[in-house]
């Protein structure tokens, strides 16, 4: 297998990791710098870590790996972006209550220049993991076929988290553009594009 053909493969295995990676910066926007860059990190150490276990796990568990990979995807994506999108409700009826407009009214001014961070704005790093095992469940299976092939799998791996790491940087560029435009809002699409993937993931 050629390089370009590894990093095509990497760009084919990486769109969830990049679709998941705009949604979060739709959703986390409180993030700071070093949170936001974490999630290439992650989302490119999974992707070439799971070609590795799949490499040396072989065939014995391909076909394990092929039936429920779907389910697992969507059972994870599903339920954060569920979570998600509940969350932003909540938050939206509990700013409109009686009580916060009050406490709103009478904190004003000591908000306007450290306004603290509100519940489910910063991504976690259990959140941060469960996404990078969603994202990269797929690549487990492109380990076998690497082990079929006799790919050299360090190189492959590590060229395949590159592509990943980098791919999902642009779409941390392009989520936070436009994620600051969409406001509130963007809460509840990110959600549902994590639903929407692991919906993806579980009919395809």
């Amino acid at each position: 297998m050629s390089v370009t053909e590894i990093v095509l493969l990497g760009l084919a295995l990486s769109m969830d990791a990049f679709a998941v990676t705009i949604s979060n910066t739709f959703m986390y926007q409180g993030n700071s710098k070093a949170r936001n860059a974490a999630m290439p990190l992650a989302f490119g150490l999974f992707q070439g870590l799971m070609p590795c276990i799949g490499y040396f796990l072989g065939r014995l568990v391909s076909d394990v790996i092929s039936q429920y990979a779907g389910i697992i995807t969507f059972a994870i994506l599903g339920f954060i972006g569920t979570k998600m999108i509940w969350d932003a409700f909540h938050e939206e009826d509990e700013t409109h209550s009686p009580s916060s407009e009050n406490d709103s009214a009478l904190n004003r001014s000591a908000d306007t220049a450290n306004a603290p961070i509100s519940k489910g704005q910063i991504l976690t790093l259990p959140v941060l993991i469960l996404q990078a095992i969603a994202t990269s469940i797929d690549a487990l299976a492109v380990g076998v076929s690497f082990a079929a092939l006799s790919v050299n799998v360090v190189f492959a791996a590590a060229l395949i988290a590159l592509t990943t790491a980098l791919t999902c940087g642009i779409a941390l560029i392009i989520g936070r553009r436009f994620g600051n435009a969409l406001g509130e809002r963007a809460t509840i699409i990110g959600g549902i594009v994590l639903i929407a993937i692991g919906i993806k993931s579980l009919l395809f």
